[in-house]
């Protein structure tokens, strides 16, 4: 019999304001990684998104005392028990903000190890895109996780356009990076390793992570 516990994806948005363009951002990564997963197997997908300007004041107050509030504790066991994870900042200084920063200071370095990571961030202008490789993926690298080869940025000008001849719109990005969630996603378990073989299950059922991320197709 397979674990019929329910898939667990779950969206870090670090945007300040309310609306958010941060939480928009997340919350269609977060749906393009659940259409994925349930068109490709029938589990429960459960989708969360942890907003942090809601945590800030916690965030604080853990990092002087060292003691998480029960909201804090409750966001970071939901991100270090998600099957996938979806982090999006917005740009500030070039980098991740401070709250983000903060947020993820508070996870034990070894927590996130090999959990797929979609890389997000939002921005003004998209001369800060590079954010992502040289500010996101090196954090994620020393968290251990595995960031996955599509990451995403939404400048100002990116909603509402499909893009041109040259370069991807906003929405097939996301659908790209959703659908390597995905992948990842059904290559693994909870603890991060490839599930054992089920009773119904043939020889080649199961696909070990590594090769799912070697093998993830593009579209």
């Amino acid at each position: 019999m397979f674990a019929t516990a329910p898939l667990k994806i779950v969206a870090v948005s670090a945007g300040l304001s309310s609306p958010s363009s941060t939480r928009l951002l997340a919350d269609r990564l977060a749906e393009a990684a659940r259409e994925r997963l349930e068109a490709d197997q029938d589990r429960r997908i459960d989708v969360q998104v942890i907003e942090l300007r809601g945590l800030a004041v916690d965030i604080a107050n853990n990092l002087v005392t060292g003691f998480p509030p029960r909201a804090l504790k409750d966001a970071i066991e939901a991100v270090t028990e998600a099957d996938g994870l979806i982090t999006v900042t917005p740009v500030f200084t070039a980098s991740y903000s401070g709250l983000f920063k903060s947020f993820f200071d508070l996870i034990d370095h070894t927590a996130l190890t090999g959990k797929p990571v979609v890389i997000a961030a939002t921005g003004g202008t998209a001369r800060h895109s590079l954010v992502l490789e040289h500010a996101l993926r090196p954090l994620f690298a020393y968290l251990r996780a595995v960031t996955l080869p599509t990451s995403v940025y939404a400048a100002s000008e990116d909603w509402g356009s499909s893009g041109d001849e040259y370069t991807e719109g906003l929405p097939s990005r996301i659908r790209r990076a959703g659908g390597e969630l995905a992948s990842a996603v059904l290559g693994r378990t909870v603890s991060g390793a490839s599930r054992a073989l089920g009773l119904d299950d043939g020889e080649d059922a199961v696909v070990p992570f590594e090769q799912q991320l070697a093998d993830l197709r593009l579209d």
